[in-house]
């Protein structure tokens, strides 16, 4: 497994790619009219906007408290220190848990039993092969105070409790998770503008206009977004 999540780990940004593409295949649904009635719809839409949004907020606070500055190097596993601050004192992998609800979560709100039954297990098995990876480099070079660690803290839940006393004893870097995931959230927000505009006619009434003039109109505002972060990073107004 060491092995598969070292390989994986050199393209794991590649992985999104194919996910976010295996959201359009084809697929039988997992809510449907003839068991949720005429409203069925609602099911996913609430859901998974739910799910997917409660994944982005994981990772935003994780990165607002305490940040890995790096993850990897040369595309192999690699950590200058080992981070047990912020919600990594409550869970070892609080981003990668965000990912995960981020992806399911467009999942269901797409409502493609295809990417929740089959890929969505498929990136689970990937991602414990990435993590069982990373914990192998980060025992050999932390050695018990790792092992402590683990001990201590699980590898995917995350514990709520002390929650509230982590998050109000240290300084939450808004401006950080701005700039650290603005390029992110720009392709999470267009998949689920793109979903929710062209799967789901009931919000526009049907109205093809309606819905062409709102999809410019998101386009232009996450464009403007995208472009305003990137320049506030780039040229150095906000430090993250």
């Amino acid at each position: 497994m060491i092995a598969i999540g070292n390989f994986f780990f050199r393209y794991r940004n590649f992985l999104f790619i194919f996910l976010y593409l295996g959201l359009f295949i084809p697929s039988p649904k997992i809510f449907r009219a003839s068991v949720f009635g005429p409203d069925y719809y609602l099911y996913p839409l609430i859901i998974g906007l739910g799910v997917t949004i409660s994944g982005q907020l994981i990772r935003g606070v994780t990165i607002a408290l305490a940040y890995i500055v790096r993850g990897g190097k040369d595309k192999k596993v690699h950590a200058d220190d080992l981070v047990t601050e912020g919600l990594f004192n409550h869970c070892r992998n609080p981003l990668y848990v965000g990912n995960i609800l981020m992806l399911l979560g467009v999942g269901l709100l797409i409502n493609s039993l295809l990417f929740v039954a089959v890929l969505m297990p498929l990136f689970l098995f990937i991602y414990q092969a990435i993590v069982l990876a990373e914990e192998n480099f980060l025992r050999n070079k932390f050695g018990g105070q790792f092992d402590e660690y683990c001990n201590r803290v699980s590898r995917w839940l995350i514990n709520f409790r002390g929650m509230g006393k982590t998050i109000s004893s240290m300084r939450f870097n808004g401006k950080r998770w701005l700039i650290k995931e603005y390029n992110t959230q720009t392709i999470w927000l267009l998949g689920i503008f793109v979903i929710l505009l062209f799967y789901y006619p009931q919000i526009t009434q049907g109205n093809i206009g309606l819905r062409n003039a709102l999809a410019v109109a998101g386009g232009v505002f996450l464009a403007v977004y995208y472009l305003l972060i990137r320049y506030l990073k780039k040229s150095g107004t906000w430090v993250g």
